[in-house]
């Protein structure tokens, strides 16, 4: 046995691995990217003021490289955290991949945060250095005082674009930017270092967090996206997923691994993101269905606006049939894919691919396709028994690492060599899954199970609900009593007597809620995804 093939079995990786001439690291890959196609643009981004900016791979490069000396500046190593506070910008995706090229594990804390949740996560992943755009620099500063962070302002100090003073204690990242070389940083890092620590949403407990290694993406994420998913290099996308999010970092990183172009707006609301699709011939969005429904129910949205459009991806909900009719009207040759993935799985998964809802296997909305190439799946019962309904089980080359310091929460979740998703589904006799619920959602009320979908189904199918979300909340008689919160459509009144009625004559007595709330908004995370722990609270007021 060679000496490489006895390093290889032993479980380390052989020197060439680990150095620039064999290793596979996502900053490798863009280093690649610079040097094959320096010209391509990588980004389009628009400021507040509706400056448009656009940045190629090679100069993505550079400004990567600059930020690696940077932080190696700071005294940051491999395996350090790197925190930034930001909202979507260019310069967040330098000092990412800065980070990777160092050795270092990349966090994004949501600008969204209050002050104290802020404090949290960056007492969870203890971060070497905490960089924020100037306007969040308050509120980061008073989250991380007394913590050993270096804080560096990305805008501020003189050479910054806010210009202006610098909070105590605070560098200004422009100044240190403008004094780094653009060369490649002399640096150690393989792919098994953690590239990303992503903060779950949180939509049912505490968020988590998630540890990604760089080999996920390049190994199995990016070349199952490639394959499911039909993206690459030529694709032009309307990004508008957060950063701080696995959806938001994770698909970017999967686009600038395929050389495609990331349209970046400054904000998402449907009458700019219209804008900018048929000013930047935008091909593919992925988003929520709310997303979708905005776009589709603005006065802009119609075949001069979204014509370019040629493939929308969809996850964290259901489809309504009036919006995908809207925009099959506007843009017929749109494909539709459904999607469902994990932060635990670096976000792969399952996908499906239709036009119209006849495309869709038993007609069943809750239909997520089947596994992407790199994913292996079980549906298991309660008996550990496969089963045509149960959790889903998966491995994967892009499963994740491990939850960082909770070993525990890891171990429950890996178990038997399986990934355990928590959610519930069902597959047919070709391989579809069509996804029943979170377990954590699956209501018992008096002795029985509900589906929270279901019930959700059958309400969104009354002539007067927009949207429908269902929890169970606590009860003495009924242990869960099903609850569900409705938004009207526009101009239309609920009855919620009338509703209820509705429910009965298409569920099971035990599956008809005890009270119909009707509420002006939901309570949402930023994706969009419905916040059910807050509606299970039984103090939760709407706005509005």
């Amino acid at each position: 046995m060679t000496a490489v093939s006895s390093a290889a079995s032993n479980g380390a990786l052989p020197e060439h691995y680990r150095a620039a001439l064999g290793r596979s690291t996502l900053g490798d890959q863009l280093r690649r990217h610079a040097a094959n196609q320096p010209a391509k643009v990588a980004f389009v981004a628009f400021g507040a003021d509706g400056a448009r900016t656009a940045v190629t791979y090679g100069e993505l490069d550079a400004m990567a490289n600059r930020a690696a000396h940077v932080l190696l500046g700071q005294g940051v190593a491999r395996g350090d955290r790197v925190a930034m506070l930001s909202r979507n910008r260019v310069d967040v995706v330098a000092v990412y991949y800065g980070a990777l090229k160092v050795g270092a594990t990349f966090t994004v804390v949501s600008p969204l945060l209050k002050p104290h949740e802020v404090r949290a996560q960056l007492e969870h992943a203890e971060p070497a250095v905490l960089v924020a755009t100037h306007d969040l620099v308050p509120g980061g500063a008073a989250a991380a005082e007394g913590l050993p962070v270096r804080c560096l302002d990305l805008d501020g100090g003189p050479t910054g674009a806010a210009g202006g003073d610098l909070a105590p204690g605070w560098l200004s990242w422009a100044d240190l930017v403008a004094a780094a070389p653009a060369t490649e940083p002399d640096a150690e890092v393989d792919e098994l270092d953690v590239a990303m620590l992503v903060y779950t949403s949180g939509t049912e407990a505490a968020p988590k967090g998630v540890l990604v290694p760089h080999r996920n993406y390049l190994t199995s994420t990016a070349p199952a996206w490639s394959w499911g998913l039909r993206t690459g290099p030529d694709d032009v996308w309307l990004f508008v997923m957060p950063f701080f999010t696995i959806a938001g970092l994770g698909s970017m990183t999967t686009l600038t691994m395929m050389g495609a172009t990331l349209v970046l707006p400054a904000a998402v609301d449907p009458e700019s993101a219209l804008r900018i699709v048929r000013e930047e011939g935008v091909t593919v969005i992925a988003q929520t269905p709310t997303f979708y429904m905005a776009l589709a129910q603005h006065p802009d949205f119609g075949p001069d606006a979204v014509g370019t459009v040629k493939r929308c991806m969809t996850y964290g909900g259901q489809m309504t049939p009036s919006t995908i009719d809207a925009w099959a009207k506007a843009s017929p040759d749109v494909v539709w894919g459904t999607y469902w993935g994990q932060s635990e799985l670096s976000q792969l998964g399952t996908v499906g691919w239709f036009r119209t809802l006849d495309d869709i296997p038993d007609g069943d909305p809750t239909w997520i396709g089947k596994p992407v190439t790199h994913l292996e799946v079980r549906v298991v019962g309660l008996d550990g028994q496969d089963a045509d309904l149960g959790e889903l089980w998966c491995r994967s080359p892009s499963a994740m690492l491990g939850y960082y310091k909770d070993p525990e929460r890891t171990a429950e979740v890996f178990r038997d060599g399986w990934v355990h998703t928590g959610d519930m589904v069902r597959r047919d006799a070709e391989g579809n899954l069509f996804f029943h619920d979170r377990i954590k959602d699956v209501i018992k009320s008096g002795g029985m199970n509900v589906s929270s979908q279901e019930v959700e189904r059958a309400l969104m199918q009354h002539p007067a609900v927009l949207r429908a979300a269902v929890v169970g909340r606590a009860d003495e008689y009924w242990s869960e009593a099903v609850t569900a919160f409705v938004i009207p459509k526009p101009d239309a009144d609920v009855d919620t007597a009338a509703v209820l009625d509705f429910c009965r004559e298409r569920l099971a007595g035990y599956k008809v809620p005890k009270a119909v709330h009707v509420v002006p908004e939901f309570p949402v995370d930023p994706q969009g995804k419905i916040l059910k722990r807050t509606l299970r609270d039984p103090s939760w007021t709407p706005a509005g």
